[in-house]
């Protein structure tokens, strides 16, 4: 079964509030006839509701790139997806490899965090991958059977159908390196499996999308695979054109 395509950018902290409003103007110009792909943007927190109202009945949907696990309390500077859902916010970036390396999130909190997000009607993206010494030492399948095990404990097989997994190796995010689309195919049919193995036949209504210096350039190659559903996009969502070819890809 052919799901259908999730293109989703990852803006990090980049764009002010007028930024990513001009960003979003363009973008809506650039990809008003695409009907046959999701597309997803995650704005910075600053500019989400202003950003949510502009795209409001588009065929942009609108996502966070972080939340916390509880809904409110003591918790300086966090955002709850209580609050996510308030602005209009549809999905949520979870595990990203820069929450886990910066700021030291664990698989336990992957999977509190996306409990949390599925409590507030919140679609999570689930980040997983593995370094480069992983990568060199052979451990890509162990850490991958890890993450996604980890970060899926405790759910029910009728809840799968609101995530989404996003493979992205480390080695490739930011570093200009993308995993070729044969190997990135590998992956995300074993993850295919590995859902499989944990939820029967829901494990095939779920995306599987990559990451990792997804350019205008690769697209095409990497959406001709048949267990790529979609792809998160860091630095080519900063450019309208960039990403609109993305999403629009052939």
């Amino acid at each position: 079964m052919r799901l259908r395509p999730l293109i989703a950018g990852n803006w990090k902290m980049n764009c002010t509030i007028e930024e990513s409003l001009n960003l979003v103007t363009e973008l809506l110009e650039l990809t008003k006839d695409n009907t046959s792909t999701e597309i997803l943007i995650t704005p910075p927190f600053t500019s989400l509701q202003k950003v949510g109202e502009l795209i409001k009945d588009s065929n942009i949907r609108l996502g966070a790139q972080n939340m916390h696990a509880e809904t409110n309390g003591a918790f300086t500077g966090e955002i709850s997806g209580k609050m996510l859902k308030s602005v209009g916010c549809e999905y949520v970036i979870i595990g990203h490899s820069e929450r886990r390396g910066l700021f030291c999130e664990t698989d336990k909190i992957v999977n509190k965090k996306t409990h949390s997000a599925l409590r507030e009607n919140l679609k999570p993206i689930i980040c997983v991958g593995e370094t480069i010494e992983e990568k060199e030492a052979g451990e890509t399948l162990t850490v991958i059977t890890r993450q996604v095990s980890r970060a899926l404990e405790g759910f029910d097989s009728d809840l799968i159908k609101d995530i989404t997994i996003a493979y992205e190796p480390i080695w490739a995010i930011g570093t200009g390196k993308s995993a070729a689309p044969a190997e990135a195919e590998e992956i995300h049919k074993f993850i295919r499996g590995l859902l499989s193995e944990l939820f029967g036949t829901f494990a095939d209504v779920v995306r599987i999308i990559y990451g990792g210096s997804v350019k205008a350039d690769t697209i095409d190659t990497l959406m001709a695979e048949e267990n790529i559903n979609g792809a998160l996009v860091g630095g080519a969502s900063l450019n309208a054109k960039d990403f609109a070819r993305i999403a629009n890809f052939s």
